[in-house]
């Protein structure tokens, strides 16, 4: 469900953690469902992202003294510390700040809002003498891979940024999330979770080319088309052993065939996160024609190859935000085949919604593309036995029973599975949920419907509300 401005008015003034004789400013962001591309925003390609329903709202009211205290009231349904009290001094450094939030995984929550307000501090944009009073309320599921600490961290910075009078939008927002994601939550990835929950818009699918980020026109979605998320039950994160291991795999990829072709690297530390580039692809693997790949240099890469191979032979890992383990064995050859591969299949899908009212698709294709989709996925080693059960699932029910295809989205390892269909579809995927959820004695989260992004909300993404306490 998604709240309106009078349900947040209502519920902020219930908390009484407000002076409602001052102002507060309130952001949303809501999470996003990659129907396709997870893992290929740091390589350089294109993915296509919806936003869900379910999203997370930050009120903030600043104050006279240094103090920031947070609430959090539904990190309490997680077994998390709703609470948490923090002088601005606590902002000047990242490493003291990470150390402060992340003692306890009950804290670790904190470490996306208090990263938002050190890069304001650092950036001269608020947070130098006065500090905040900051309520978050979410409905959006954490670690299911629907992006919940991407629009925690983007709706602090916008309603933060906003309150100091420096109000963060587009592309200077999601750029800033993603530079908290890795540089204070120690998350290695790209902009596709930031940029999506940024830009996207209820009912349409949004392509965006990463390289570093360019936006391009939504696709609504055709009449008749549906997208959901059924939620595995796994739970995932883009700080896990096989997320990491799988980047860096696509990156020690990378390095090799800079080798291979004499390309000098030289290190781009001058947009919002440092990236190692190139002369010929540009530090984007994803850059790689597939005809050429699959001819000049598929073969050349190691399927498996040690860490301790690779630094033996290698003096530069080209990405400042993983780290190659001696002892690891890494799919070196899948992960770049996906990076390369993914973002044809992504091509062919947006080019397939593009067209789709004067040349509607054989839903076979469709189920084909996401089927090769997910399958690379297990390739990186970032499979998950319940997604697969669940998209086999799909798979069976099939086109008549009005399900396209599926797969597994964002970093892979477990959380949703992303389900595109009919309308129709609906009665089928029921039938699906309670299936797969029997076993478990549970019912899977379905995420149905969108809204709006963080840019969107109300037109300047940030509303202020002056109210007298009750």
């Amino acid at each position: 469900m998604t709240l309106n401005e009078l349900e947040i008015a209502d519920l902020l003034t219930e908390q009484k953690f407000f002076d409602f004789d001052r102002e507060v400013t309130v952001a949303r962001s809501p999470g996003r469902l990659d129907l396709m591309g997870g893992n290929v925003d740091y390589t350089g390609g294109i993915v296509l992202q919806s936003t869900v329903r379910e999203g997370v709202w930050a009120a903030v009211q600043l104050r006279q003294d240094p103090m920031v205290h947070l609430r959090n009231p539904g990190a309490a349904n997680f077994g998390w510390q709703p609470d948490l009290s923090l002088h601005l001094d606590d902002l000047n450094r990242a490493d003291s700040l990470r150390q402060l939030c992340c003692h306890s995984e009950a804290t670790r929550w904190a470490t996306y809002v208090g990263g938002a307000l050190h890069l304001l501090r650092q950036r001269g944009l608020g947070f130098t003498t006065c500090g905040a009073d900051i309520y978050i309320y979410s409905n959006l599921p954490p670690n299911k891979g629907v992006s919940s600490s991407a629009a925690l961290e983007i709706a602090v910075l916008k309603a933060a940024s906003a309150a100091c009078g420096s109000p963060l939008t587009g592309h200077a927002l999601a750029k800033a999330g993603q530079w908290v994601e890795n540089e204070i939550a120690n998350s290695a990835c790209g902009i596709m979770d930031q940029a999506a929950v940024v830009y996207g818009q209820e009912d349409t699918l949004l392509p965006l080319l990463c390289q570093p980020l360019h936006v391009y026109p939504t696709l609504p979605l055709p009449a008749g088309v549906k997208v959901w998320g059924i939620d595995s039950m796994t739970t995932r994160s883009t700080v896990s052993t096989e997320y990491e291991q799988a980047r860096a795999a696509a990156f020690m990829a990378y390095t090799i065939l800079c080798r291979q072709r004499d390309l000098h690297l030289t290190l781009d530390d001058a947009g919002a996160v440092p990236r190692w580039k190139d002369p010929l692809w540009n530090g984007y693997l994803s850059n790689l024609e597939p005809s050429i790949f699959r001819a000049g240099y598929e073969a050349s890469l190691p399927e498996a190859l040690s860490g301790a191979e690779f630094l033996q032979n290698y003096a530069h890992h080209a990405d400042p935000f993983t780290t190659v383990r001696a002892g690891s064995i890494y799919p070196v050859r899948a992960a770049a085949r996906y990076a390369i591969e993914e973002n044809e299949r992504i091509q062919q899908l947006t080019s397939i919604f593009r067209n789709w009212s004067t040349q509607p698709p054989d839903p076979e294709e469709l189920g084909e593309l996401m089927s090769r989709s997910h399958n690379a996925y297990r390739e990186c080693g970032l499979g998950s036995d319940r997604c697969d059960d669940l998209v086999e699932m799909v798979r069976r029910a099939g086109p008549n029973a009005g399900l396209y295809g599926a797969r597994m989205t964002g970093g892979g390892g477990g959380g949703t599975v992303a389900v595109l269909g009919a309308d129709h579809g609906a009665q089928a995927l029921s039938e699906i949920v309670r299936e797969f959820g029997q076993p478990y004695g549970q019912t899977p989260h379905v995420f149905e419907g969108s809204s709006a992004g963080a840019d969107s909300f109300h037109g300047e993404g940030f509303r202020h509300f002056a109210m007298q306490a009750r």
